[in-house]
């Protein structure tokens, strides 16, 4: 049970994709009838995934093309949230490592797409927890956490 929210119905993964050299982050746009809002890789977790890391991997691939990213790792945090049908559901977020950037191939959940310098990834990630995943991986990576 979560405090103030109950019981977590579904298990949701965010992926937040970067390269290094210089540090950029991928944001993706959701089209207009969702609210035209910057966010991360994100998605449900299916029955058939055997796991939170299978499950970003195949976010990942669906939502950008990407088959091999250089490393996939767990940012050990996750955010409890109220879906939009009042349901308790859980984001566990994930740092994805490219070897270099690369134009995503984007299907029906966006619109454009975007590297961004750690400040904008900040200033334009629309929720807080995204905002806060993106500090967390900055300092796994032994990076300040900037802004």
């Amino acid at each position: 049970m979560t405090p103030g929210l109950g019981p977590v119905v579904r298990e949701c993964v965010e992926g937040y994709l970067f390269g290094r050299e210089p540090l950029e982050f991928l944001l993706l746009r959701r089209p207009p009838s969702r609210g035209s809002i910057w966010v991360p890789v994100s998605g449900k977790v299916e029955p058939t995934d055997a796991d939170l890391e299978t499950a970003v991997r195949r976010e990942v691939l669906e939502e950008t093309g990407l088959s091999t990213p250089r490393s996939v790792f767990p940012l050990d945090w996750h955010v409890p949230f109220r879906a939009d049908n009042g349901e308790t559901w859980r984001l566990h977020a994930y740092g994805i490592e490219v070897a270099e950037r690369f134009t995503p191939r984007l299907g029906p959940e966006h619109d454009a797409f975007r590297w961004v310098p750690l400040e904008t990834a900040l200033s334009e990630l629309h929720f807080p927890d995204n905002r806060e995943a993106v500090r967390r991986l900055v300092g796994r990576l032994g990076l300040p956490k900037g802004v």
